[in-house]
């Protein structure tokens, strides 16, 4: 095993800070892409959905 404990583990040398702040920066990107993308989605189909309906009432 590379890591003797988990806090070498979790500290990784002295790169721990930088690795796991890049894990957590990626992390909520993607959880944001994700959830933008939802919501885009979510928004565009209700405001077709509007439109659809206001156009069959024509």
């Amino acid at each position: 095993m590379a890591f003797n404990s988990l806090s070498e583990f979790l500290m990784m040398g002295t790169h721990g800070v930088y690795v796991w702040s890049a894990y957590g920066f990626s992390t909520l990107t993607l959880v944001w892409l994700v959830w933008n993308t939802l919501a885009t989605r979510r928004k565009t189909r209700d405001t077709l959905r509007k439109r659809f309906l206001r156009n069959q009432t024509r």
